[in-house]
């Protein structure tokens, strides 16, 4: 289908992207799935399956009355009901605001009265309760569709709010559909590039949250980019389990509907590898925090093995890590990246290297399936020890750059990846750093501005078009973008230094196997120091075999044998730092980090401003005394 289109000729919707797909492939496999109740088999869809589900929830919505830009929420987790919802909503005409499951009710109240949601995708009646609770706050809402569990009455003072189950709403969809057969065709046929597609509501670090305006444009755009790149393929499987209401989980469903490979959905965390042995995918989408975990599991597991297991696996991960290095360093001597300088590895580095394949490697690679291409990860910055030690060990993680106000990606690394960098922009996107070190970033894809907030679009979206992100960065000679940090995460020090704390948090993450979150401060103080968590079951297995078996995660943590294990990977870490930049004194924490006290978002970023209040009596501590003389 791709053939039809290029990124200058696109058409004006990814609902276009998806009628053409049911016509060019309906026998081919699209979502592999398995229903989020129970443990059955997984079960496949193919296109034309899709479409005649698609077609009947999208008609199910203009039964209710649903008109070409209403908004309609999706609150959910994800699951092949959420690609379903979506596509419909865009066939319909209408524009999907996206909210996380985890959204507490007070939030979710003000996200559907603030877009002006008319009907609302609820995942089950735990969702369903949130949005019932402030049904008065509510009046434009007129239905709430359940995709499990039998629904319930509307409160009485909510007469106009339908409650219906998703079979319920395709079945009238179906006989809405039946008495005008080409209602969803003519709805597709009158969007216009710039309709509003989707409102994706920024969890932010602060205050309520804003309302990012993408149109169809927009996603048509990343849809086309992501197709001409060429690094997905109608054979690739990808496997997600991404919350789809952030952007970098909805921009997967662009990319599969302009290439048509078959996706598999599960977005229980707690089946990841289950899943992964299971499905052998090619692909797969992730946040950092995902591969910290993975690698942490790995050094735990050699370790519970012996001193003997333990020196093996450093030792092939130092392998790894030079191999990858070398392999970069002599790519980009050619103007490429890893994987061209792959072939050109020294061969006693290749012998090392394929004694630890048979050591490691191999084993690591298994754990994503055995299959695995490559990886994409986004979200947050990934350390670089850790992208290196995967890369070495074949597990390619790609990176990119993006945000909720670019739909998603602005850069990628491709193959030729660089660790270190975010890659090179997409075609039709343009990316130039300001004279104070902001990325600026200009395209088709993106957003118009922020819901009902002008004068808060004004102060990050110029006239020119170019989007202020607020972020710190640099680009190479040969156009790799590299991230430094969040202009207003720069700590300056009270002698007047300026500190990227995201660079030694990253760095520390890399080095320390334990390490849960580590958040550094020091803004106007006279030294840097750290809040650091620890992974629960690294450190809880270690503590069984150094003296510390039967105790409580927060005893563990507390315990002097732990924070002097942290401390040789803080010494560590400042070893490579300058030195106003090196952590003075740390805390390690008897908790993480969590999005029930406030201080982590839906999309696991850290909240600074949230975590300094939660812990500020520990952060007074270590100050203490600190200004006197």
């Amino acid at each position: 289908m791709t053939h039809r289109y290029t990124v200058d000729s696109r058409p004006p919707s990814l609902a276009h992207l998806f009628r053409d797909r049911l016509h060019d492939s309906p026998d081919d496999e699209a979502y592999r799935y398995r229903p989020v109740n129970d443990s059955a088999e997984w079960t496949s869809l193919t296109w034309a399956e899709t479409g005649t589900r698609v077609h009947r929830i999208a008609a199910g919505l203009m039964s209710l009355g649903v008109r070409p830009q209403d908004r309609v929420a999706i609150a959910s987790g994800t699951r092949v009901e959420w690609f379903l919802a979506d596509l419909a909503v865009m066939s319909a005409g209408a524009a999907t605001t996206t909210v996380y499951p985890t959204t507490d009710a007070d939030e979710m109240a003000f996200i559907l009265a603030d877009s002006g949601s008319r009907v609302l995708f609820a995942e089950d009646a735990v969702q369903l309760a949130k949005v019932m609770e402030r049904i008065g706050e509510l009046p434009g809402l007129t239905a709430v569709v359940l995709f499990d569990g039998v629904p319930a009455e509307a409160p009485v003072d909510a007469p106009r709010c339908d409650v219906l189950s998703l079979a319920r709403l395709e079945a009238h969809g179906a006989e809405y559909a039946r008495r005008d057969p080409g209602c969803v065709d003519r709805a597709v046929d009158a969007i216009d590039p710039e309709h509003l597609a989707t409102l994706i509501y920024t969890s932010g670090t602060t205050g309520r949250p804003k309302g990012v305006r993408l149109v169809h444009d927009c996603w048509s755009f990343h849809a086309l980019t992501s197709a001409e790149s060429g690094e997905l393929t109608p054979d690739d499987l990808q496997y997600v389990w991404l919350p789809l209401a952030h952007t970098f989980g909805k921009s997967l469903l662009c990319a599969q509907v302009a290439v048509g490979n078959p996706v598999a959905v599960d977005g229980r965390i707690d089946r990841i590898a289950e899943n992964l042995a299971a499905l052998r995918p090619t692909l797969m989408a992730a946040v950092p925090r995902v591969f910290e975990k993975m690698y942490n599991a790995l050094v735990v597991e050699a370790r519970s093995q012996g001193p003997a297991s333990e020196e093996a696996f450093y030792w092939a991960a130092a392998v790894a890590r030079e191999y990858a290095t070398t392999a970069q360093e002599l790519g980009t001597e050619l103007g490429a990246g890893m994987e061209t300088g792959t072939a050109l590895v020294p061969e006693k580095l290749l012998a090392a290297h394929a004694i630890a394949d048979r050591l490691l490697f191999t084993k690591v690679r298994d754990a994503f399936g055995g299959r695995l291409r490559a990886c994409i990860s986004g979200g947050a910055p990934l350390a670089p020890d850790i992208a290196q030690f995967f890369g070495g060990a074949g597990v390619r993680i790609i990176e990119g750059y993006g945000m909720t106000e670019c739909a998603g990606g602005t850069t990628f690394t491709s193959f030729e990846y660089r660790v270190g960098t975010v890659g090179k922009p997409l075609p039709g996107t343009e990316v130039r750093i300001g004279d104070d070190g902001e990325v600026l970033l200009r395209g088709p894809h993106i957003m118009r501005g922020y819901h009902n907030r002008p004068e808060q679009t004004a102060e990050v979206l110029g006239p020119d078009g170019w989007l202020h992100t607020g972020d710190l960065g640099e680009l190479t000679a040969d156009g790799y973008l590299r991230i430094t940090g969040r202009i207003k995460e720069l700590i300056k020090t009270s002698g007047g230094k300026f500190v990227s704390p995201v660079e030694i948090e990253s760095r520390f993450k890399g080095a320390c196997p334990y390490a849960g979150h580590i958040l550094v401060v020091g803004d106007n103080r006279n030294f840097c120091s750290a809040l650091i968590t620890l992974d629960a079951p690294a450190v809880m297995a270690w503590a069984e075999v150094n003296g510390l078996s039967g105790r409580s995660f927060g005893e563990v943590c507390a315990a002097p044998q732990t924070r002097q294990l942290i401390a040789g990977y803080v010494e560590q870490v400042n070893a490579g730092l300058q030195r106003w930049q090196t952590i003075k004194k740390f805390a390690v924490l008897p908790r993480d980090f969590s999005q029930e006290h406030g201080e982590v978002t839906p999309s696991m970023k850290v909240r600074r401003a949230a975590v300094e209040a939660s812990f500020a009596h520990v952060i007074d501590r270590m100050y203490e005394g600190s200004r006197e003389g």
